[in-house]
């Protein structure tokens, strides 16, 4: 970057869709820009641009050329279209990325395959970001992303060669890691941070005793993984009836259940459990941000959550949490959080076992508070550290004409 004019700062991903763990961890990294360089010119290739733009204050462009590139194409005119939109989103990614000096992916799971993905979609786009910086000469920060092994050999080759061409790379787990380094990148001189979204306010949290708060369900439209394609709908039917029998009983108990989501996606299940259930003690939050939803969970006495930024979110607040774990991540969240032992696998929700942990939980719910105090405080630093290196690695000072060692990589 040239002396005498403020760093120009891009940040990329499925940001501004309706997930609302991927805005959370752009709000943290926009926070720490705000705070430490607030100079820095920022602007968004994404893919909602409009709601990035008008809630975050900063432009935004469309990350896909093709409007329909995430609907399923089975018209040639559309399959047509998708695949011109993968040659045009060449030339626009490197256009877009040759604008800044850094570019930044904030946290996100971008390395893992652990939902439904096909490799041309957001896998080929990340590729398309990392290889138009290396070429380009600007620097491309993974910055607290998450990864999992993929057997798609197609998403894995794409995701491997993504992270070998960043410049920089640090991940939200031990388990992220491992995974990269057994893909064959060399990550040596990565490190490990607390998720992204552990930087992000935290709400007041209820101060019990007082009067009974609700249980917060957060629920997800779950199907499987990618390996799970074939049983995808026995999959979510058993999910949907498993939670819905859950509720059913809390209500019958006249406890007060509030349903959360985590993404757009996921209002069919809670108007299926809303239906299914019938009471006014079940009711719905419209939760539109991270901030809104550790503000549900503060209230509440405890909680039963699917989606990771769920999880994060309830464990961020201190509320005890059991969660409805679909992949390694949210185990290893759990773990590192003091409740490793309040796991229950999501693809084979059994009812009564799940009542049986929750009734374990709330019995240990004030040990559990404590425990929670103590681990945010050590994330909270964490975090801290995670800031200070993206600093000294991709933001060296103007007088220095040599960008910072550990900011620049050979491709592994």
């Amino acid at each position: 970057m040239k002396s005498g004019r403020p760093v120009r700062v891009g940040v990329f991903g499925l940001l501004g869709s309706g997930n609302l763990g991927n805005d959370g961890s752009l709000e943290a990294v926009l926070g720490y820009l705000r705070a430490e360089h607030p100079d820095a010119v920022v602007d968004a290739l994404c893919g909602g641009p409009e709601v990035v733009a008008s809630r975050y204050g900063i432009p935004a462009t469309r990350l896909h050329w093709y409007a329909g590139e995430y609907r399923t194409a089975s018209r040639a005119g559309a399959i047509a279209g998708k695949g011109l939109g993968k040659l045009v989103d060449v030339a626009r990614t490197a256009a877009w990325v040759r604008r800044h000096d850094v570019v930044i992916v904030p946290g996100m799971g971008v390395l893992e395959a652990t939902l439904p993905l096909r490799p041309w979609g957001f896998p080929y786009s990340l590729f398309l970001l990392c290889a138009s910086g290396r070429l380009l000469g600007t620097r491309v920060a993974l910055v607290g992303v998450g990864a999992a092994a993929i057997r798609n050999r197609p998403t894995r080759a794409l995701v491997r060669r993504s992270a070998r061409l960043a410049a920089y790379r640090s991940y939200r787990d031990e388990l992220s890691r491992d995974a990269m380094h057994a893909m064959g990148v060399n990550t040596s001189r990565d490190k490990v941070y607390p998720d992204l979204a552990f930087a992000l306010p935290t709400p007041a949290a209820k101060n019990p005793p007082g009067p009974p708060g609700p249980v917060c369900v957060g629920v997800m439209d779950f199907h499987g993984g990618n390996d799970d394609r074939a049983r995808a709908e026995e999959i979510h039917r058993r999910y949907l009836d498993g939670t819905t029998r859950f509720v059913r009983t809390l209500v019958e108990e006249g406890r007060h259940v509030r349903l959360l989501t985590g993404d757009a996606c996921d209002a069919p299940v809670v108007a299926a459990i809303l239906d299914a259930v019938d009471s006014p003690l079940v009711t719905a939050a419209d939760a539109g941000s991270l901030a809104e939803l550790m503000a549900e969970m503060a209230a509440a006495d405890t909680v039963v959550a699917t989606r990771y930024h769920n999880l994060v979110c309830a464990l961020k607040v201190g509320t005890p949490t059991l969660a409805l774990t679909y992949a390694a991540k949210s185990e290893v969240l759990m773990d590192r959080m003091g409740l490793g032992g309040f796991c229950h696998p999501a693809r084979e929700v059994d009812a009564d076992r799940l009542l049986k942990q929750f009734r374990a939980l709330e019995k240990r719910a004030a040990e559990l508070r404590r425990t929670l105090a103590g681990r945010n405080q050590v994330a909270a630093r964490q975090l801290r550290d995670q800031f200070t290196d993206l600093t000294r690695s991709l933001f060296p000072s103007a007088t220095d004409t040599h960008a910072h060692p550990d900011a620049l990589r050979e491709a592994q």
